[in-house]
């Protein structure tokens, strides 16, 4: 509509400066706002715009960005207090690609205290809701992004995952998110103070509306990191298949390891109805060829690794301490995610060697299958819970399970560095949105994208909210 004058940059700007006005208050998502300097950008689009010049695919769209990411002039504080004077100096590299490529940042959306949780809510910006329905959670860490687009406040976003933050706000809300492959889209400037260094297993990535829009910002995104980019690209391979009928499909709508409520197994084997229906080949009872729980216990384990790198001294000792008064032979779950978080390099690098293997056991298995599609989470978004983390269970078809314990699906592609596009599948009997996740070899970021865009077509895709 730009491109054809059929909008104006400052326009479009000023509708969703408007939407932010009107719908923000009741949800908290846009918790840093930038509206003059967006104004100014605008402004400075139509003018380029008149003279001929497109800046990139982005040229003139309003987003937003999530908190945690650098963007030049604004606080980055992951709703930590102790950072709360905390002012960006320059753009994160994702960032600075989206601006590259034309897009207008309106502000920042709201995460939880460190990006540690499956809400959105800290000290500094309160807590966000959910559109669908403000007593319950957009979900988190990338909340305020998926309430903020699902609401109609902003026309793409820029989340990140490392236990499911893009695909869990994603699902909760019913937009679109994308875990890029490992490490396809460079994360520096999205760390805390001093941490320049990639994660080991956090990516950055686009959250939409559309699977289209998923795969343009993904085509912005995607790039070397900055000391790689002298002599890397990334050059992503073209979607393994183009029509339904010829997708390979692997099922794997339940697991003992993590119940999930009945709608949502019952909604991985209708969209397989659907898939086989177009004539896709389909299985439920295909697997990548490893022990689940293992998996599951090595994920949690490097996660917990990666994480520890934030703790201060003081915190570390502590924990260090604590693992040296458990007993020999406690195998419990707080035994094993303390000693994780003390881990040994000697013992990392072990972890690490187990990890390669499991990738290539997910090769083999993507050689048969194009993609893997399961849950996202146990259950639809859940209501606000601010309690002790410790205390919190999530209430799965009237059964109180671990909170935690849906790290099971979203950690399924991360430790292996796989992608995984977020999609919605229409709405619970409580009309609330349920996503699924599709799940593809590394580096077949499009083939998974691609499934969503086909789907999309199917299942019908996104719906706004009532009153948004």
């Amino acid at each position: 509509m730009i491109r054809e004058r059929q909008v104006g940059c400052l326009e479009l700007t000023e509708h969703f400066i408007d939407r932010i006005d009107k719908h923000d208050g009741d949800l908290n998502a846009v918790v840093v706002r930038d509206f003059d300097a967006a104004r100014s950008a605008a402004r400075a689009a139509d003018a380029a715009l008149a003279g001929g010049v497109v800046a990139g695919p982005l040229h003139g769209v309003p987003i937003t960005i999530k908190e945690s990411y650098d963007v030049a002039g604004l606080p980055t504080t992951w709703g930590n207090p102790a950072l709360a004077s905390t002012r960006a100096a320059s753009d994160a590299e994702a960032v600075a690609a989206l601006r590259g490529a034309g897009a207008i940042v309106l502000g920042k959306t709201n995460v939880p205290l460190n990006l540690g949780d499956f809400q959105s809510y800290n000290a500094i910006y309160g807590a966000t809701s959910n559109p669908w329905d403000r007593a319950r959670t957009p979900g988190g860490s990338s909340g305020g992004a998926a309430a903020a687009l699902a609401a109609g406040l902003s026309a793409l976003e820029l989340g990140s995952d490392i236990g499911g933050s893009i695909r869990v706000p994603a699902h909760f809300c019913g937009v679109y998110g994308h875990k890029p492959s490992w490490p396809i889209v460079p994360p520096q400037g999205h760390a805390l103070p001093g941490m320049i260094a990639g994660p080991d297993l956090g990516v950055c990535g686009p959250l939409a509306r559309t699977a289209d829009d998923l795969a343009l910002a993904l085509g912005v995104l995607a790039r070397p990191e900055p000391l790689d980019r002298r002599g890397w690209r990334v050059a992503l391979p073209e979607p393994r298949q183009t029509a339904l009928r010829d997708f390979r499909v692997a099922l794997w709508p339940e697991d003992l390891l993590c119940p999930v409520s009945r709608e949502i197994s019952d909604r991985v084997a209708s969209v397989g109805e659907a898939l086989a229906r177009q004539g896709a080949r389909v299985s439920d009872s295909a697997r990548p060829a490893f022990d689940a729980a293992r998996a599951h216990e090595a994920y949690q384990a490097l996660v917990n690794v990666e994480i520890s790198a934030l703790l201060s001294d003081e915190e570390y000792a502590r924990v260090a301490a604590a693992v040296a008064a458990l007993a020999p032979g406690d195998t419990s779950r707080r035994a094993q995610l303390m000693r994780s978080a003390a881990m040994s390099h000697r013992d990392w690098l072990r972890l690490n060697h187990e990890r390669e293997q499991r990738r290539y056991v997910w090769r083999a298995f993507f050689e048969q299958w194009d993609v893997l599609i399961c849950p996202v989470y146990a259950t639809p978004a859940f209501p606000h819970d601010h309690g002790p983390v410790g205390r919190r269970t999530l209430d799965v078809d009237g059964v109180a399970r671990p909170y935690h314990e849906s790290m099971f699906w979203t950690g399924l592609p991360i430790a292996s560095y796989l992608p995984a596009t977020a999609f919605p599948t229409g709405l619970s009997t409580q009309g609330l949105p349920i996503g699924l996740q599709a799940i593809g070899a590394e580096g077949d970021d499009c083939t998974t994208l691609e499934l969503a865009r086909l789907l999309e077509r199917e299942l019908g895709g996104f719906q706004p909210p009532p009153g948004y």
